[in-house]
């Protein structure tokens, strides 16, 4: 690890996947170390001492769920899981993240290194900058979490943005509203720290451009709804907008919002070849402000590499609508967030678990004096 030289742990049953990763990285300029099993990845982290773990999901013998529950209990490391990207694979990645992982990368399989390479490298680059997040009880961490909203354990800004009118953001005021959420590497337990917080009478739908493959949405998707008041579906074909929902983006695609018939709609679009990151951001939010007032408009930028989201909430809080930056001790990748504080486009800068009082705060202050404490 000397001389500012990253090192991997690549952790595969296979041979010939362990040759093809290590390669892959090794020209990329990591030192790389392997690993054949579970038992010997946990046997040899404390002796390599890796900045990143490479982690098949499915090996024989110790599993590499078991053996991520393990690393982030007595070693923890940035974990990136590699999986074919099935759907049995999607339903044990998705998992593998809610258990800590920072990300998950497509297994690359015969003469098609070249297309999913660079994506592996920048992935596991982005992961030795980030923070491996200890995973508690869920329950008990919703348990909190909702006290915390309810309760006067909440920090209000020293300088919060003026609100709109309070007739103009009142569950059951007129026009439309929408939440739109930016979110990459470290999403989905970031999203679970929030979505599940959101009560079910939440005025405005919420539409997430999470960067996934298509083979993961769905599950996300269906997991989340298990955990949610609100109902959270996968865009998959154009979807109305109601109160009451979330819709998670289809992977590898983009979304866009449209008004049709004079009902606001979420609707799947094929990923724009410009950008670089899909389900992108800031192709959500421009198209949402060609459609809604900025005071119509609540962005929220969360964990990911890179910028995706923070031009577009920028221009929309330039405009005067609201937007809320993923602060960096709670962020498992502050590229996002840090971009759109940078570009002076944060209303306010939050950990996770506070992002949904917020929100609550903003869209439902009636209520939450009527219910207070």
């Amino acid at each position: 690890m000397g001389n500012g030289v990253l090192t991997v742990l690549v952790v595969d049953d296979s041979a010939l996947m362990r040759r093809r990763i290590a390669d892959l990285l090794g020209e990329a300029g990591f030192r790389v170390e392997t690993a054949a099993t579970g038992e010997e990845a946990l046997a040899r982290l404390p002796v390599v001492d890796p900045d990143v773990v490479t982690l098949d999901v499915t090996m024989p013998g110790m599993d590499g769920l078991t053996c991520l529950a393990r690393i982030m209990v007595e070693h923890p490391k940035p974990v990136v899981m590699v999986s074919a990207l099935t759907g049995a694979g999607a339903e044990e990645t998705l998992e593998a993240l809610r258990l800590g992982a920072v990300d998950a990368v497509q297994k690359p399989a015969a003469g098609a290194i070249g297309r999913i390479g660079e994506g592996l490298v920048e992935t596991v680059r982005a992961a030795a900058s980030s923070r491996p997040r200890r995973v508690h009880g869920l329950r008990e961490r919703l348990r909190l979490a909702r006290a915390r909203i309810a309760g006067e354990d909440f920090v209000v800004p020293e300088a919060p943005l003026p609100a709109p009118p309070a007739a103009r953001v009142a569950a059951g005021a007129e026009g439309d509203g929408v939440v739109l959420v930016g979110v990459s590497t470290g999403g989905p337990s970031t999203l679970e720290d929030i979505l599940p917080l959101l009560p079910a009478d939440f005025p405005w739908p919420v539409v997430v451009a999470q960067h996934m493959p298509a083979a993961f949405t769905a599950t996300l998707a269906r997991r989340l709804n298990e955990l949610c008041a609100l109902r959270v579906l996968e865009v998959e074909r154009a979807t109305v907008l109601a109160p009451g929902m979330v819709c998670i983006a289809r992977g590898g695609a983009d979304v866009e919002l449209a008004r049709r018939g004079g009902r606001l709609q979420a609707v799947c679009v094929p990923a724009a070849p410009e950008r670089p990151w899909h389900p992108n951001a800031d192709r959500l939010v421009a198209s949402a402000l060609r459609l809604l007032p900025p005071d119509r408009l609540v962005g929220v930028l969360l964990t990911g590499m890179g910028n995706d989201g923070a031009e577009s909430m920028a221009e929309l809080h330039a405009r005067g609508g609201r937007t809320i930056a993923e602060s960096e001790d709670s962020a498992v990748v502050f590229g996002m967030p840090q971009d759109l504080i940078r570009r002076g486009g944060a209303g306010i800068v939050l950990p996770s678990d506070r992002i949904a009082g917020q929100l609550v705060r903003w869209l439902m202050p009636a209520q939450r004096r009527a219910g207070g404490h």
